[in-house]
């Protein structure tokens, strides 16, 4: 099999992680095409072996630093309410993702990727590989990262009576 017909099976996971570091769809789908023109163009440097997807989110951590830094824009994106649904549980399930998603965009990019890949099912040597840095850094922000959407959606909170 060839590199690019490879890197197609991780396509969902790339479009996931961009959408919540862009902050919508096209934006997402830029990202997801950027990272893909690179990896083919940087074919030669990829060590077949190894982890292919944890190599992809790589790139595509970097080419949203570099869109990031290009396009000098806040990422963040409002969340827009669209029309309420008429049953109770439909509008509590909407306000909690509104606020999951509000709580997401509010963590740091690394912070907010770190947990999308922890959520993708990366283990920690994964995480460190994909964002170039120790694992004792991985686990020290997931850690951090972790700790805050607790804080940001503890009215979610069980509570025993």
């Amino acid at each position: 099999m060839t590199l690019a017909t490879d890197a197609l099976a991780h396509i969902d996971a790339l479009f996931h992680v961009a959408r919540y570091l862009t902050g919508d769809d096209a934006s997402a789908e830029d990202l997801v095409q950027e990272t893909y023109s690179r990896a083919l163009g940087a074919e030669a440097r990829f060590a077949r072996g190894t982890n292919l997807r944890a190599w992809l989110m790589r790139i595509l951590r970097n080419a949203h630093i570099d869109q990031t830094r290009r396009d000098k824009r806040d990422v963040r994106a409002e969340v827009e309410a669209d029309e309420l649904p008429d049953e109770r549980d439909e509008i509590l399930g909407e306000l909690a993702r509104g606020d999951v998603e509000r709580a997401m965009l509010d963590l740091s990019e690394d912070a907010r990727l770190v947990v999308l890949l922890d959520l993708e099912g990366f283990s920690e040597a994964e995480l460190a590989d994909a964002m170039d840095c120790a694992p004792g850094t991985i686990k020290s922000r997931l850690s951090r990262a972790r700790s805050a959407l607790r804080k940001r959606l503890a009215a979610y909170a069980r509570r025993e009576p």
